[in-house]
């Protein structure tokens, strides 16, 4: 399991490949071992071949890349590239470099033991990542960082936010195998007498049902809580809930329904109106670079008639912008 990445995980499910990164043909990880030696060697940086060479390769190509560079010069390329470039321009080009199935742990832990709790982190990828991911999650963040997440999360988050973190955590979200239209119906009205019905919310039978039922069995559990309740379950959890626990359990229904919508949501949010969250831009972007980031840019013009390229283009300059332009792959 240690290996099993997220991108594994995708492949393994016979998913259509949509993102904007993959294997480079006739990759030579020698080759670009030597041109990010040069490019960093002596006075100045050359950051196009930086550009060029880690965001054009895939995950598991820069792992090789990473592997030659230790073996022919005796040094790590991820601290090389450190001491060359700084701020978010780093952040990225370090997030590329690490390997796939520890960018989440790491997120996770910086968004844990930072400066007060980013739970808006917590909730992107704790709601978003699939079974098997969140399984290697929980096991790849104990071998880093020599702690339960469970106990970290429980530890920095309270109340019923940080139940539906720890249901999440437990990854026992059914296998998608048939659809229970008998079942949709009792647990649409089950979440119904939870809020719409009653004075006050019982959470915990909401919780339940959105963080162990299969995808397509919640999908239809959607259709029966709108056939019942005559809205649309996001609508009466926006009346019923507030806060962090609020926004956990939108995120889990967005990420239900569609997940490239959602994603071009918290893009299309770090950028807009004053300021950019380029931290977001940077762990949206590249977690979902050789999944569905295609995808995703397609949900965004959609929505919100305009293209990821152009709002990076507008508000994100610099060497870290042009980096963030070639991970998007074109303006389409």
């Amino acid at each position: 399991m240690a290996a099993y990445t997220r991108m594994a995980y995708y492949k393994d499910q016979g998913r259509v490949y949509k993102g904007t990164v993959k294997d480079v043909p006739g990759f030579d990880p020698e080759k670009d071992a030597a041109a990010l030696r040069k490019a960093m060697k002596g006075l100045g940086t050359d950051e196009d071949v930086l550009i060029d060479v880690l965001v054009g390769r895939s995950n598991e190509q820069r792992q090789k890349i990473a592997e030659c560079y230790k073996s022919q010069y005796g040094l790590d390329l991820c601290e090389d590239i450190q001491s060359e470039v700084s701020g978010s321009y780093e952040t990225l080009l370090t997030a590329l470099l690490c390997p796939a199935d520890k960018y989440d742990a790491r997120e996770i832990c910086k968004a844990l033991k930072g400066a007060g709790t980013s739970e808006n982190v917590l909730i992107e990828i704790l709601a978003s990542r699939p079974k098997p991911c969140i399984q290697l999650l929980r096991k790849v963040y104990q071998e880093e960082f020599g702690s339960s997440l469970e106990d970290d999360i429980k530890s920095d988050t309270s109340g019923y936010f940080a139940r539906v973190l720890v249901s999440l955590l437990q990854a026992k979200r059914d296998d998608p195998s048939f659809i229970d239209h008998a079942e949709a119906k009792k647990d649409a009205k089950i979440i119904f007498d939870a809020g719409e019905k009653i004075c006050g919310t019982d959470e915990e039978a909401i919780i339940s049902i959105l963080c162990t039922e299969s995808r397509p069995q919640l999908l239809q559990v959607f259709q029966e809580y709108h056939n019942l309740a005559g809205k649309s379950i996001e609508e009466s959890l926006k009346r019923e809930t507030s806060g962090t626990l609020e926004a956990a359990l939108l995120a889990i229904v967005a990420c239900i329904r569609d997940p490239p919508t959602y994603f071009a949501e918290q893009l299309y949010c770090a950028m807009k109106g004053s300021g950019t969250n380029e931290a977001t831009v940077i762990r949206v972007m590249v977690s979902r670079s050789e999944i569905d980031l295609q995808d995703i840019k397609a949900a965004m013009k959609m929505k919100y008639g305009t293209t990821l390229h152009s709002m990076i283009q507008g508000d994100i300059g610099g060497y870290i912008g042009k980096a963030l332009l070639k991970l998007c792959g074109g303006n389409d």
